[in-house]
């Protein structure tokens, strides 16, 4: 399997951060790994994370104005874009279509392909706006799902209640994990 994963500038970088951890340890599953950070997702990381981490995954990196990213055709064969998290402005570019960078041109690809494209949308509250946008990616086939933590596992840590997220969002791309699951882990 192969995933492109786009980092924007929203708040939470946290969960780009734990997505990227694993992948890396996910290699007996995913092939291949590309990475693509908007102009403002470093700044977060570093703002937020209070470090520079993001420079510790050697996966093959994109500037958001290189259209010769592989996964920015349909003709490539990535099976995934995952946007970590995904900014209610890349969300309302890609609901109308806008492809103006790598980011959006990527999920536009997604779309026109019937292919996986999954955001991790990080805002709150949402306003009339958002859902509208959020609801025609929906029915463009794009998946939403919100950087919302679960509780029923009892995570301990900030780590443990971003990575309820994480994993749904890896096995929505269709990657098989072990974990909690509602009503099996007694």
């Amino acid at each position: 399997m192969k995933i492109a994963v786009a980092v924007t500038g929203a708040s939470g970088a946290i969960y780009a951060q734990r997505l990227l951890q694993k992948l890396k340890a996910l290699q007996h599953q995913v092939a291949e790994v590309n990475t693509v950070y908007s102009s403002n997702a470093r700044t977060v990381w570093e703002h937020e994370l209070g470090d520079r981490s993001y420079e510790d995954f050697s996966f093959k990196n994109y500037a958001t104005t290189d259209f010769m990213a592989p996964f920015a055709s349909g003709s490539s064969s990535f099976e995934a874009l995952i946007i970590c998290p995904c900014s209610m402005g890349t969300i309302g570019r890609i609901a109308a279509g806008v492809s103006n960078d790598l980011i959006t041109r990527a999920a536009d690809v997604m779309l026109k392909e019937r292919r996986k494209l999954i955001c991790v949308a990080r805002e709150t509250p949402y306003n009339l706006i958002h859902l509208k946008n959020m609801t025609a990616l929906t029915e463009a086939g794009g998946i939403i799902c919100p950087a919302t933590p679960s509780f029923y596992s009892k995570p301990a840590t900030l780590e443990a209640a971003v990575d309820t997220v994480i994993d749904r969002v890896l096995q929505l791309a269709g990657i098989k994990l072990q974990g909690y699951r509602w009503q099996e882990n007694g």
